[in-house]
């Protein structure tokens, strides 16, 4: 195996590790040098400057997984659809210098119903896969919490369809830029007992529009304090994002990918709605990027 310098580039932050020939994690290096901080023509000068030296290593290998191969990244990545396994990703990596330094393409996913857009995906389905090799497994329901939450589906290796759910940027948005930031406390630690009452209450009938408008509610009649609003309301979008099918009662735990703060809140909420479900963070996208390497016999 040659040595691999595996990249996640986002559009806020910049992750690298040095991989070893069984991809163990010689090190790691993380800069706030999204693809948004990068001006037009610099991505190669970037890379350079902050990871010039490991590629130094005779025979390195590069690959660069996430929002570098967006329209606004370094160069786009045509997205590669749905059934998707290694082999898929492998025939559609963008290679910008042959043979050394390549795009990892995201993923789409057609919906059924022609009034469904088309879903996308950047550097989670090399998570997804690392994943999958980190638990031994090559079928499952995997969850990827986030800014956008994705709900994934997985058969013999191959992702089989995702879709898409905006948990996190509604709670930032509900939270900072409506009228219900002026109730909450987000000075306040995380409460998990109102956490699990909003999960609750989000699996009550009714719409989620009237539960939201109820977190005013609840402060202004001092029902609950204004420190533990935030996690309620958390609570409340994350249970409404768990309606999703398939988190009743797979056959296999979910799998959750993403950091601790967030994987928390997941775990807590789907084992108390009877889920079970196994966690993993960052070594994921390390695993991912050296088992699609060795798939793709780069």
């Amino acid at each position: 195996m040659r040595p691999l310098i595996a990249i996640d580039w986002g559009t806020s932050s910049l992750r690298g590790a040095q991989l070893g020939a069984e991809g163990q994690v010689l090190a790691t290096r993380e800069f706030a040098r999204g693809i948004l901080s990068v001006p037009p023509g610099q991505f190669a000068a970037v890379l350079d400057e902050l990871f010039g030296d490991w590629m130094q290593a005779p025979g390195a290998l590069c690959l660069i997984s996430g929002m570098a191969g967006s329209r606004q990244g370094w160069q786009e990545a045509p997205y590669c659809p749905c059934p998707a396994g290694f082999a898929e990703l492998g025939q559609h990596l963008l290679w910008l210098q042959p043979g050394r330094i390549a795009l990892v393409p995201g993923l789409s996913c057609l919906g059924q119903d022609t009034l469904q857009t088309t879903d996308v995906m950047r550097g989670e389905e090399v998570q997804i896969f690392g994943a999958l090799q980190l638990a031994g497994q090559d079928s499952a329901t995997l969850v990827l919490p986030g800014t956008h939450s994705k709900w994934v589906q997985v058969q013999g290796g191959r992702v089989t369809q995702f879709q898409t759910f905006m948990t996190g940027e509604v709670f930032a948005l509900m939270s900072q830029h409506s009228i219900l930031g002026k109730t909450l406390d987000l000075t306040g630690a995380f409460d998990e007992s109102a956490f699990l009452q909003g999960v609750d209450q989000s699996q009550q009938a009714g719409s989620v529009l009237n539960k939201l408008f109820a977190v005013r509610t609840l402060g202004l009649f001092e029902r609950l304090a204004a420190v533990a609003l935030p996690s309620y309301l958390s609570g409340l979008l994350i249970g409404e994002e768990l309606h999703h099918p398939r988190a009743s009662t797979p056959a296999e735990p979910v799998l959750l990918i993403g950091n601790d703060a967030l994987t928390l809140r997941y775990t807590l909420a789907l084992k108390h709605l009877g889920v079970a479900c196994q966690s993993h963070g960052p070594e994921a996208t390390w695993a991912g990027l050296f088992a699609l390497a060795s798939a793709s016999a780069c």
